[in-house]
């Protein structure tokens, strides 16, 4: 009898963990989202006229990667020659790029890539039961790399859109597109992380994915489990321009937003204070006698813009805009191009060791301007001591007309940096303010800068306010040589 129970539980066990085992081995099922919401993915392709290359140009060549371009986001469709595209008479229309897009109202509303369209002369869009149209562009905009464009057509099926910030890391999600051409390709995997930032993408706090995007796939749409749009597959990270388990999708309610004023203006409006920040490292937090790394540093104020106006000061970190944290410097370019040129927006800066309150009233981010060329180094007015001082470094006044010209009412120029300065300056670069357990003090002799740094304990955190050319950052040195 006993025998027999323990077979029984023996067996009654087996079927447990078996039972056990296949739900956590078991994986969601994408058939019903596919037949429901693939009638709605398009194939978008675009035909570019072919032109001269420009006289002294550089060749495309595919294959050929250059090492200090390696860790810069690849857009998904390079940008490569075509047959026919050379300078004789007999140069072809090329069709340069296949893209993905997704439909968003029945009369043929269609959101895709900015990218995928860019400087297109025709735009073909075919949907999933072979019907093809021609498209136009009702507004592309760069920076966030979205693009409106419009098929004439009725009772066209449509996407539901969803909400990203519901969105879990960890979560089911799922592409749809057209990579290398294969048009309605399902491909899904997880949220590996969300509101990345990445270089020269400052508008965007991307959803990073392990899904499945190649070439083709780009303005296509990513789902979640119900069906509904989350974001705009847009960018890889990737060091042969193929998938390499890290995908980046514009989160769906940006992407609304950004259609919504194209389709109302034609153009994007974002908003702007005019300041130079950079991110706050612990020891910069450690130098400001801030509680812990956040917010955003204020290198430098535009005279005249709205920080300035609103009383805006470098040194300032800005760690609340519009009663939201600023947890890191990537967040303000996103919150105050999100809010409308002339709206008010409360600032909550950190200055020397104190929380004030101050309101700015937001300006219009302009197009891209090049940037001043940098202004010539300044020249010690004398001779500079040979003396390093604690930090290894050798600096100088500068004379009147120096400051002048530069508009400062004080400062350093550093002259010589040893081998072995602690610290990260440069010949050349001017020091204006050294900020030590939040007490801010302007840098005005050698004698007072040296009598400052003769103060401090060995293992000391400071930061240097430092004007190289006409941009300025913080500098953090951890640790002093001993005293002379």
């Amino acid at each position: 009898m006993q025998q027999v129970l323990r077979a029984l539980a023996g067996l009654w066990l087996a079927v447990f963990c078996a039972a056990v085992l296949a739900q956590g081995r078991e994986l969601p099922d994408f058939t019903r989202l596919v037949e429901e919401q693939g009638s709605a993915v398009v194939n978008i392709s675009t035909t570019q006229a072919a032109r001269r290359a420009p006289p002294g140009a550089v060749p495309q060549v595919p294959g050929i990667e250059d090492e200090e371009m390696l860790e810069f986001f690849r857009r998904f469709i390079p940008r490569q020659p075509g047959p026919g595209q050379g300078p004789g008479p007999g140069a072809r229309p090329e069709s340069r790029s296949l893209g993905s897009g997704f439909i968003i109202s029945a009369d043929g509303y269609i959101l895709t890539n900015a990218h995928v369209v860019e400087s297109a002369d025709e735009i073909n869009v075919k949907l999933t039961d072979k019907r093809d149209f021609k498209a136009k562009v009702i507004g592309a905009d760069r920076r966030t790399d979205v693009a409106l464009i419009k098929i004439e057509g009725t009772g066209l099926p449509v996407v539901k859109f969803g909400d990203p910030n519901k969105l879990k890391v960890g979560e089911w999600v799922v592409a749809i597109g057209s990579p290398f051409g294969f048009e309605n390709t399902v491909t899904a995997g997880i949220v590996s992380a969300k509101g990345r930032s990445l270089p020269q993408e400052n508008f965007v706090p991307f959803i990073q994915t392990d899904v499945a995007i190649n070439p083709g796939n780009s303005g296509g749409p990513l789902f979640n489990l119900r069906g509904e749009v989350v974001g705009v597959n847009s960018q890889i990270y990737s060091r042969t321009g193929g998938f390499m388990g890290l995908s980046f999708a514009i989160p769906a309610d940006v992407a609304l937003d950004i259609q919504k004023q194209l389709r109302e203006k034609g153009r994007v409006a974002r908003g702007r204070i005019g300041v130079v920040i950079q991110e706050v490292t612990r020891d910069l937090a450690t130098s400001f006698g801030l509680d812990r790394p956040r917010g955003a540093l204020v290198n430098s104020v535009e005279k005249g813009s709205p920080a300035d106006k609103a009383g805006v000061e470098a040194t300032d970190i800005i760690i609340g805009y519009d009663g939201k944290p600023v947890e890191s410097s990537s967040d303000l370019p996103r919150m105050v191009g999100s809010t409308r040129p002339g709206a008010q927006a409360a600032l909550e800066v950190w200055r020397k060791g104190q929380t004030r309150k101050l309101n700015v009233t937001v300006g219009e981010l302009q197009e891209d301007r090049v940037a001043s060329r940098e202004t010539p180094r300044p020249k010690p007015q004398a001779e500079a001591p040979a003396n390093p001082n604690r930090l290894g470094i050798v600096v100088a006044e500068l004379g009147a007309e120096q400051k002048s010209q530069m508009k400062l009412s004080g400062g350093l120029v550093v002259t010589e940096v040893r081998p072995d300065a602690k610290a990260e300056v440069r010949k050349g670069d001017v020091l204006l303010t050294m900020v030590h357990k939040g007490q801010h003090t302007e840098l005005k002799s050698v004698e007072q800068f040296n009598k400052l740094l003769a103060a401090l304990d060995k293992n000391a955190v400071i930061t240097l306010q430092v004007r190289r050319g006409e941009s300025v950052a913080f500098v953090t040195v951890s640790g002093l040589t001993d005293k002379g």
